[in-house]
């Protein structure tokens, strides 16, 4: 590790998805701010692996990296759009909801303006001094700061009895990469039953055959464990679960049932979005005008083992439903899991000890502001919070509304206004104090988010 550097930043970032990009986009415009980021990635980009032509954004373009802080900022959707001449017909479009290519070049964008952003810097520790300043330690660079935000986000997750199988088997992460092999396999089985598995799924349905006719096409299946393919469900009073209000409420239950609401909550942002449902059925049905299709869709049905015959050029798949008890065995010969993510490992953060706070299941103890050092206030993160903050963690929506929280709090002063209140819903009892004020209330002068 390289000498302690003298000059003390304000804050630095380690890592560069959407939630880091956003803070140093709302960090940029911050005078007094001394900031920088860091990333091990050469450039922006997000989900390369899932850009299938046509696929959305799940969230309001308002859900951009600075709008619902600063709905002024330079760095808003709409401004790219101003950009680069395509804000009218994105009003022509009518839609909320941005393609997901663009949503990637509007980052990428913003990522190119920002000064304060250093790409190729892998951190493997933050490490403290006497003072109080940490050091963040990449390669043989060291930066020194007062203050760590940690956004290093999430990564590919494989259940670990499909770990490590040979033969043609792809996470969804890595979908555009072998979409070709995919489309030329005779059969393909998709696992999971969130918005990729469904994506991958209408993305080959178009060259599944006919149940029964040879050469007419491949077979393609869907398994998941769930008990139907939940759509993501987008009404407004479920909405208000991603609110301050309901943070706060979800923050200050006990860890048991912060888990079990996780678990059961966990569909409503993971599932389909309905228009893809609807595209999946309006397809199968006009598909099979002529006749059945070569494809099935299995609910209730967990794949416990996986096998692969080099040989045959067939995986032979374990199948277990849940609600009959029953096994099958089938055979496809390409495996594709849609098994979603994980939070990435916040080991970087262990040569601070027990200045780190955990829970008692090992996991990061995130304080209401999101900081972890057990109230120092000098070591944050974002995006690896499901388990103390509930939906608002992964929600891109909420992803500018924490960052002013955060700035906040390392500023000691509101940058950007942070409401307090948005919600029409009172979680759980009402008090006299919670019926005073309106829905979009800010927060009282001077107040930080703790």
């Amino acid at each position: 590790m390289s000498a302690v550097p003298e000059h003390v930043h304000d804050l630095v970032g380690v890592g560069l998805g959407p939630f880091g990009l956003g803070l140093a986009a709302l960090s940029d415009p911050v005078d007094d701010l001394d900031a920088v980021f860091l990333d091990a990635a050469d450039g922006f980009r997000w989900h390369p692996g899932m850009m299938i032509e046509g696929a959305t954004v799940q969230v309001p373009f308002l859900a951009d990296l600075v709008t619902m802080a600063d709905p002024t900022s330079r760095f808003s959707f709409l401004a790219w759009l101003k950009q680069t001449g395509r804000l009218y017909p994105f009003y022509v479009r009518e839609s909320f909801f941005p393609l997901r290519v663009e949503y990637d070049a509007y980052c990428r964008w913003v990522a190119d303006q920002l000064g304060t952003l250093r790409w190729g810097r892998r951190v493997t520790a933050v490490t403290d001094l006497d003072d109080g300043t940490l050091l963040v330690h990449a390669g043989d660079e060291t930066w020194r700061t007062r203050h760590v935000v940690l956004s290093t986000g999430t990564e590919p997750a494989v259940p670990s009895h499909l770990t490590g199988l040979d033969g043609p088997v792809v996470h969804s992460a890595d979908y555009l990469d072998a979409r070709d092999r995919l489309r030329d396999a005779p059969s393909v089985t998709i696992v999971g039953s969130g918005q990729s598995a469904a994506e991958i799924y209408r993305d080959l349905l178009d060259g599944v055959g006919r149940e029964g006719v040879a050469g007419s096409g491949a077979r393609l299946d869907w398994v998941t464990r769930s008990p139907r393919f939940f759509a993501m469900e987008y009404t407004k009073l479920t909405l208000e679960l991603t609110s301050p209000e309901y943070t706060d409420h979800f923050h200050g239950l006990p860890l048991a049932e912060r888990d079990r609401l996780g678990r059961e909550q966990r569909s409503l942002y993971k599932g389909i979005s309905g228009d893809l449902v609807d595209d999946v059925h309006e397809t199968l049905y006009r598909r099979s005008v002529d006749g059945p299709l070569d494809t099935t869709l299995l609910t209730e049905t967990e794949l416990t083992d996986a096998t692969w015959d080099a040989d045959r050029g067939l995986f032979t798949l374990a199948l277990r439903h849940a609600q009959l008890g029953t096994t099958a065995v089938r055979q496809t010969a390409a495996l594709v899991l849609a098994t979603g993510y994980a939070p990435r490992s916040t080991s970087v953060l262990d040569p601070l000890g027990d200045q780190v706070e955990r829970d008692a299941r090992g996991r990061l103890a995130v304080a209401r502001d999101h900081s972890v050092d057990g109230g120092r206030g000098r070591v944050f993160v974002q995006n690896g919070e499901e388990h103390t903050h509930g939906l608002t963690a992964p929600d891109l929506g909420m992803g500018a509304w924490r960052s002013s929280s955060i700035l906040a709090s390392i500023t000691g002063r509101e940058v950007y206004p942070v409401e307090r209140r948005v919600a029409f819903q009172t979680f759980g009892l009402p008090t006299e104090e919670s019926r005073v004020g309106s829905p979009g209330a800010p927060a009282a002068e001077g107040v930080t988010v703790r």
